[in-house]
């Protein structure tokens, strides 16, 4: 049996390094550090922050960073303390007896390969920008939960993705950091005589070599590739450097890395995946490897590229999650093959049959090439990401099937989900774990485990409600005081910042990237009528966060003319933007606040994620109906917005204003003030338990895996 050299061995050697640091009752801690599995196993953070709650926060929530950072003194006192010994036993406990459940197969000849140029672990993991690596980070941590033989590979990005501070106009500025990889939950992959794991792929006139990292995501690896070795040129580590980054040039070497590199790097480590699932476009190229691979097994004389393909479809599913026009990349010929020709080459094949299959009209050469068209043509399944965006792809995609009318288009679509244990904030798990029986999360996608909402009291679900919103509260007034200082405010309004928001008022958020298609500006489309609707009455509190990409200049316009309405009505009390949207503060936002926000330009919301995180903790959405909401609203579990496609782009938007504003006024603020003797808001509760109860089945990675299971990879 050939050996395999998978990065385990490798872990072991990293968790025993950091154990002999560690006193020996604390010891556990090495190999809890290096498995993210702690970071939705309950009380998993409660034991670091147990430890040091104040250094754990500067080491940015990373356990490894933490611990080798720690004074001896504080190691030597937690290895005393009793509460802090009696929480670790319970943690590892719970981790171990995960970790040893059986590993089950998806499909018998190997394990499933999914591949994404960005996956959200953790926010001390910063290899993600947005929904696209959320959605990746779920998908493994759930492959973990059900044990699924399942490898992630991605890219490590020394730098990650921007760093956001705006200035006292409201204007974005980028800024990055660069990753300490020997501060980080990671391993270098090491093969025979314990030497790295290198591959290399040609780009431009050279040979790029990159190293693979391995990520313990529980029983789930993945597998970063990372440009950063001394044989690169200073050009050739860039391309490892920072996600999405602007040059088409730079991004053409992170798809072939990621594709053609993914590839190699799992070969060479003795992983032979029955399946590669290509989680957008980015990693088409994988299938113009496997290609190659399978002509030199065939032997004699070589198919033509279309025959290789079409021989190796069945070890190909695709996932598209955007129609936006940005997440669909398309490059002249000349770009493309001054960057990838020799790849091409090297593997066998012609430029002229690698542009064909990477055009909509193959035999149009003046086209530029696309790796979405590339991944539906190389795949045997093509899914979309809900049921509406099922739609729109068939009709985006239907000219690849010439004769065939848009219902016939070959795409179906598998809806997002994501992991609850990772978006349900504790005091809902632990409210729920009191009703739904034990091991309810396992059975999180059954209808029957949230018939037991009925079972809690008003006053107890309100207690929860309550607490998450005001915890959301004391984030946002420390970190808008920090965010005032830093961007030139005066101390007078950053010393506002801690008084911020009232507990008991209807809190309202929007956060997602700051793309025009998101219609933050919706919000403030008449500033008069929303100074009213905050000001007026109950009042409204209206909590706002996002990026845009660096070269987004209409983006990072929107968000300028918000500061400028917040500006000229004296908004700053009720109206907060939040710096530097992530995973670090994302969780305090989906849970705190009360009612979600999404107000796409219809169709152009594939699914959207964000909101099935905030229905599974009680909060209500308030969304276009595009994407997933479209087929989750029934009028009961929140509030609509019609999804129609209007030709006048004006029209809609004053339509869609209007809407919002009179939902608002007229049924948000007075649903949720209205109180009965008890204090509790009834009539909105009733609207919390119907969301949990249809929304949280559905819209969860557990449903989401096994539809991905069922439906896309066993079927032939």
């Amino acid at each position: 049996m050939e050996q395999r050299f998978d990065g385990a061995r490798d872990v072991r050697r990293a968790e025993e390094r950091l154990q002999r640091r560690l006193p020996e009752p604390l010891e556990d801690l090495a190999w809890i550090s290096f498995n993210y599995l702690w970071s939705w196993t309950p009380g998993g953070e409660d034991l670091f922050n147990l430890i040091d709650a104040h250094r754990f926060e500067l080491a940015g929530h990373n356990p490894v960073r933490f611990l080798l950072n720690l004074p001896e003194r504080d190691l030597l006192r937690a290895a005393t303390d009793r509460e802090i010994l009696d929480l670790l036993d319970r943690v590892a406990s719970r981790m171990r007896a995960e970790l040893d459940r059986p590993t089950s197969r998806v499909l018998s000849s190997g394990p499933v390969a999914f591949m994404c140029a960005e996956f959200a672990i953790h926010s001390s993991l910063p290899v993600y920008s947005g929904g696209l690596g959320v959605l990746a980070g779920d998908y493994l941590k759930e492959a973990s939960d059900q044990g699924l033989d399942t490898v992630g590979v991605g890219l490590l990005y020394r730098r990650g993705y921007l760093h956001q501070r705006m200035d006292v106009s409201g204007w974005q500025h980028e800024f990055w950091e660069v990753m300490n990889t020997g501060q980080v939950p990671l391993v270098r992959v090491r093969g025979a005589h314990n030497q790295p794991i290198v591959v290399s792929v040609p780009v431009g006139e050279d040979d790029l070599l990159a190293q693979v990292w391995r990520v313990n995501v529980g029983r789930t690896a993945l597998y970063l590739l990372d440009a950063e070795l001394r044989e690169n040129t200073a050009l050739e580590r860039w391309t490892t450097a920072r996600l999405y980054e602007g040059s088409h040039e730079i991004r053409l070497a992170q798809y072939g890395l990621l594709g053609i590199g993914g590839v190699r790097a799992l070969d060479a480590m003795g992983i032979s995946p029955a399946l590669y699932h290509m989680n957008e476009g980015h990693p088409a190229l994988a299938a113009l490897e496997v290609a190659s691979r399978t002509a030199k097994e065939l032997g004699g004389v070589r198919p033509d590229l279309a025959q290789l393909v079409s021989e190796g479809r069945d070890r190909f599913v695709f996932t598209t999650h955007t129609p936006v026009p940005a997440g669909n990349e398309t490059y002249y010929a000349d770009t493309f093959f001054s960057v990838l020709g020799r790849s091409v080459e090297q593997m066998g094949f012609s430029r002229e049959e690698v542009a064909a299959l990477a055009r909509v009209n193959s035999s149009d050469a003046g086209e530029p090439l696309g790796l979405s068209p590339l991944a539906i043509k190389v795949s045997r399944s093509t899914n979309a990401v809900s049921e509406r965006h099922g739609s729109v792809a068939r009709e985006m995609w239907q000219p690849l099937f010439p004769g065939r009318s848009v219902d016939q288009v070959p795409i179906t679509h598998v809806t997002n989900g994501v992991h609850l244990p990772t978006w349900m904030a504790t005091p809902m798990r632990q409210l729920l774990s009191q009703f739904c029986g034990p091991d309810w999360e396992r059975r999180s996608n059954d209808p029957t485990t949230w018939s037991h909402l009925d079972a809690i009291s008003d006053l107890d679900l309100w207690a929860v409600r309550n607490q998450l919103r005001r915890h959301l509260i004391e984030m946002i007034r420390s970190k808008v005081s920090v965010d005032r200082l830093a961007r030139g405010e005066n101390v007078e309004l950053a010393s506002a910042g801690q008084r911020l928001f009232d507990p008991d008022v209807v809190t309202v958020g929007f956060a997602r990237r700051l793309a025009t298609y998101k219609r933050l500006d919706l919000l403030f489309h008449d500033p008069e009528r929303l100074a009213r609707i905050v000001r007026e009455g109950p009042g409204l509190q209206l909590l706002i966060s996002g990026k845009a990409h660096p070269l987004d200049e209409q983006g990072k316009a929107v968000a300028k003319s918000l500061f400028g309405v917040i500006r000229d009505y004296g908004l700053s009390d009720r109206v907060v933007f939040l710096e530097d949207y992530d995973l670090r503060i994302a969780p305090a936002l989906v849970s705190g606040c009360d009612v979600w926000l999404n107000l796409p330009r219809p169709p152009l919301e594939a699914s959207g994620t964000s909101g099935m995180k905030a229905a599974m903790n009680g909060v209500l959405n308030l969304s276009v109906l595009d994407g997933w909401w479209a087929e989750g609203f029934n009028s009961q579990n929140g509030w609509g917005i019609s999804g129609t496609v209007e030709s006048d782009p004006g029209a809609q938007d004053r339509r869609d204003a209007d809407l919002l504003y009179r939902i608002l006024e007229e049924e948000v603020k007075p649903l949720f003030s209205n109180r009965d003797l008890s204090g509790v808001p009834s009539a909105w509760l009733a609207r919390v338990r119907d969301s949990l109860r249809t929304l949280s089945p559905t819209y969860s990675t557990t449903r989401m895996l096994a539809d991905y299971n069922t439906e896309i990879y066993r079927t032939r």
